[in-house]
């Protein structure tokens, strides 16, 4: 069974950023504040990959509530889990969905005296960056992808790079493979990815710290991108909405090489399955990396939001209602999209979510 990704939480708690927002309904399909305006604090905190998105949407309710204050603590999946589980965060974000394995789930039923809801709000695109001289567009398979991080490819022109790329010049240079050298959740997708589809090559598994000595290591999503752009023939890994001017790799899927747009990264939960025995509050998915369909790009990042259907307290529920329904609007898919290159859930994915969140209320 494949996780979206890792259990644990990516980067250490940061201070909570307040912002203060304005406000009657939180957003066209939310009617949270049917019966008065919104008012009071609403705290929620959790994974660090959500940040800019949240950023987004808290700027974008600030425009549509009045009398609200909403805290997000990136303090990182775990710390999320642990804070929405304990009853510390009214909601939370997190890169993988609550199971069993440390009792997560059972504490967030009996915290929230229900299923507790968990929605996909966060795709988004892991680009395989390159910074190669003379070359513009590159198609690379799965295995020959792990071939180059892994080490065992190091030229450039290498027959198994070309067998891909006919017509293009590849130059005779030794590939310059950059990895985070920091723990990063974005190395656990990526590996992730790797140790499904191309398990013969890659053999480190999933892993969050880089398991090799090969390549050049650098600090962070900026610190990658910065190393490839500065660097001669190099390659590396990084969010696609960081990208910039480098190029990025089309990946094989199936018969097609498919790049790391916003777009085909949405596809991939409307073809990956649901994960099984789970509550029908739980729109949580198990990633086909090994898809075959057409448009899909597989290497992502997929993050939750977590919320019980009922809070003891009534405000508190309409708070939550209304945060979570503008993040689902389409204008706050749109918002996160536009400043953190999140792939907007497809239609129907986000009115299933829709009905979850509009289904909130007191007990």
């Amino acid at each position: 069974m494949n996780r979206t990704s890792l259990r644990r939480g990516i980067v250490p708690g940061l201070a909570v950023i307040t912002l203060a927002l304005t406000g009657c309904a939180a957003g066209n399909e939310s009617d949270a504040a049917s019966e008065g305006d919104l008012a009071g604090t609403l705290n929620g905190g959790g994974a660090s990959s959500q940040e800019a998105a949240q950023n987004a949407w808290r700027a974008g309710f600030q425009e549509l509530n009045s009398d609200v204050t909403v805290n997000y603590d990136p303090t990182g999946s775990g710390g999320g889990r642990e804070g929405f589980t304990s009853g510390a965060f009214a909601f939370a974000g997190s890169d993988s969905y609550l199971t069993d394995d440390e009792g997560e789930l059972s504490a967030a039923k009996e915290q929230c005296a229900a299923d507790p809801i968990e929605i996909p709000n966060y795709v988004s695109p892991i680009a395989v960056i390159f910074n190669v001289e003379g070359v513009d567009e590159l198609n690379l398979t799965p295995a020959v992808i792990a071939d180059i991080f892994n080490d065992k490819i190091k030229k450039w022109n290498d027959p198994a790079i070309a067998a891909t790329n006919e017509g293009v010049e590849l130059p005779d240079a030794n590939i310059t493979a950059v990895h985070r050298s920091d723990e990063s959740g974005t190395t656990g997708n990526f590996t992730h990815y790797l140790s499904v589809v191309a398990e013969k090559s890659w053999t480190h598994g999933e892993v969050e710290t880089w398991p090799i000595k090969a390549g050049e290591g650098a600090n962070g999503t900026s610190g990658v991108v910065s190393a490839v752009t500065n660097g001669k023939n190099s390659i590396g890994y990084a969010d696609a909405s960081q990208a910039g001017d480098l190029g990025t790799v089309n990946v094989q899927v199936g018969d097609d090489f498919v790049g790391p747009t916003a777009e085909a990264a949405a596809r991939i939960l409307e073809v990956s399955p649901r994960v099984e025995g789970r509550a029908d509050s739980s729109l949580t998915f198990d990633l086909d990396y090994e898809t075959d369909e057409a448009g899909t790009y597989p290497i992502v990042l997929t993050s939750y939001l977590m919320a019980c259907p009922t809070y003891e307290d009534g405000k508190t529920a309409d708070l939550v209602k209304g945060y979570l329904s503008y993040v689902l609007s389409d204008e706050g898919q749109k918002a996160a999209a536009d400043t953190a290159g999140s792939a907007p859930l497809s239609a129907d994915l986000a009115d299933e979510a829709r009905t979850l969140v509009e289904g909130i209320k007191a007990r």
